[in-house]
């Protein structure tokens, strides 16, 4: 099984408003960089995202470190919150924000074997900043929406 170091951040200017994502798949000397947003959503929603996008991208079932500074993702699996999430459907009613996502990131994690390694953030981490980097560029990006259309 290959192993593959995947970093991810999300961003939101405003929660909720426009959000980003970033993503960084690194196989040996290999780089993937992933980027993408909504043009209404929420931090959250967009740190999750970026661990989807990147588990997506791989071609194959990969041994992945997935580092990430958001303590809700890697607790949700380190913590086993996620299960109890999963016996109980996924139900919103429980409180569960974004149940589509949980429920995608977990079938991804029975393809991929997911270690979940949480960092700091804003912590001077060269790919937690280039995620960042990426992040927020796509959230400022729905700001030029429409601004040479006139």
């Amino acid at each position: 099984m290959k192993e593959v170091s995947l970093y991810t951040d999300g961003a939101c200017r405003g929660n909720p408003g426009p959000g980003g994502f970033g993503a960084i798949l690194v196989y040996g000397r290999y780089e993937k960089e992933l980027s993408g947003g909504e043009i209404e959503t929420t931090n959250n929603r967009m740190e999750l995202l970026g661990a989807i996008r990147g588990l997506e991208a791989l071609k194959e079932p990969c041994s992945v470190t997935l580092t990430s500074d958001s303590k809700y993702l890697v607790d949700a699996f380190n913590e086993g919150w996620i299960y109890s999430w999963r016996d109980k459907g996924w139900n919103k009613s429980g409180g569960l924000k974004n149940p589509d996502l949980w429920e995608k990131i977990y079938e991804l994690t029975r393809i991929h074997k997911v270690k979940f390694v949480w960092i700091k953030g804003h912590n001077g981490h060269p790919y937690n900043e280039r995620c960042d980097a990426l992040a927020t560029a796509y959230a400022d990006s729905f700001n030029n929406i429409g601004e040479n259309n006139g």
